[in-house]
């Protein structure tokens, strides 16, 4: 038989669609509407601004009844969601809509559901006699590369509040998810000289020199496929590593003075991350060298876009046996999205993924969650205050 979710809790999160929080725009109403929700409570959250102030992260304690903020759990959640630019829906997808015993709207699955349910969950960790913390943790710009997190998850740290555990609400199926792979992207900027077709000696192709790192790029691509480490938990079970944009030349008779490519790779734990960054930035370097001697007008320039670690929580994880006693879905497979979770975990708070819905549906038109999966959000939230309460 089929469950509902309270209609306190679907009423929170259509409200929360209803605020267009893409990630080019700000956040700052939602976040607006839950520090006023956590007022009510008598609970001040701190808020942690973007450099030009349009953006915040939001971090808020429920304390335990002898007024304790350290230990405890984290509940986090990002609040931007991707853009519907160029999509066909069927509804407005800032207007959330039940059919089919569905929600649709964008961040219905990704991750508003769960941003919801925990929103509407205030009442009770506010009426609640906790053994221990819960703690609130609201990002902004995850779908840019895990930006916002960084400062929020620093700022954890700052204040000694040492979580024993963290749930990453994203879209899991509230499956309990213990490894993802990083996530990192780059730009990398070859600047040549421009000259007549005719001429190739008086300049210095860009587009030449960017096809060099391309093969450079996919000839490791194919060194991780064969050679490993490898990890079988994933559906593609090593490092991948891929160019994916390239963009360059103004005209085929004139030696492109310009050009751009961007590529990401996702690191399995087996890989060290920044190791693989670095032989990356060194080939860079070693064509701009080369592009250089050539004419010291041209060069490279080697940027990091986003670097995000994965995660790889103990099975034996105390996070992992808490999850499942709330009622989390047991999993051994790892995943291939990347989420904020390697975030928490690099600061020492064991932590796993897990929320409702079906990542398949992130993203896309028609954006949906079952509403069944957010009752059994609901569930897990129900049975984790109880077992949090004295």
């Amino acid at each position: 038989m089929s469950i509902s979710p309270s209609p306190e809790t679907l009423d929170v999160i259509k409200r929360l669609i209803a605020l267009d929080t893409t990630s080019r725009d700000s956040n700052l109403e939602l976040i607006g509407q839950v520090s006023d929700a956590l007022a009510a409570h008598g609970i001040e959250p701190v808020l942690i601004h973007n450099e030009d102030g349009r953006k915040a992260n939001l971090l808020a304690t429920f304390p335990a009844a002898d007024g304790s903020t350290t230990g405890g759990i984290v509940l986090s959640a990002h609040t931007d969601v991707v853009p519907v630019d160029g999509q066909q829906w069927q509804s407005d997808p800032f207007t959330a809509t039940v059919r089919d015993d569905r929600l649709y709207g964008r961040g219905t699955c990704d991750m508003k559901s769960f941003l919801g349910a925990v929103v509407a969950y205030f009442p009770a960790f506010a009426a609640a006699q906790l053994r221990e913390p819960i703690h609130i943790a609201f990002s902004y710009d995850e779908e840019v590369g895990c930006v916002g997190a960084v400062s929020l998850v620093e700022r954890i740290t700052e204040l000694g509040l040492e979580p024993r555990g963290c749930i990453v609400g994203e879209p899991s199926s509230m499956r309990a998810i213990r490894g993802h792979k990083s996530v990192n992207v780059f730009s990398v900027d070859f600047r040549g000289v421009a000259a007549h077709s005719s001429l190739t000696t008086e300049g210095v192709n860009a587009i030449a020199y960017a096809a060099r790192f391309t093969s450079f790029v996919h000839e490791l691509a194919a060194e991780f496929a064969e050679n490993g480490p490898f990890d079988p938990a994933y559906l593609v079970p090593y490092t991948s590593t891929t160019v994916n944009q390239i963009a360059g030349g103004i005209a085929v008779n004139t030696i492109p003075a310009d050009c751009q490519l961007h590529f990401e790779f996702r690191s399995i734990a087996a890989t060290d991350q920044q190791a693989l960054i670095e032989r990356f930035r060194a080939k860079a370097e070693e064509l701009n060298q080369q592009m250089r001697e050539a004419n010291e007008q041209a060069g490279v320039e080697f940027t990091v876009v986003a670097s995000s670690p994965g995660l790889e929580t103990d099975a034996d994880s105390r996070i992992v046996s808490d999850t499942a006693a709330w009622g989390a879905l047991p999993c051994e497979d790892k995943v291939t999205y990347g989420t904020e979770a390697g975030l928490f975990a690099n600061a020492g708070i064991a932590t796993v993924v897990c929320g409702p819905g079906d990542i398949a549906q992130a993203h896309a038109p028609d954006e949906f969650i079952e509403l069944e999966q957010i009752a059994h959000c609901e569930q897990m939230l129900d049975a984790m205050l109880a077992d949090l309460s004295l």
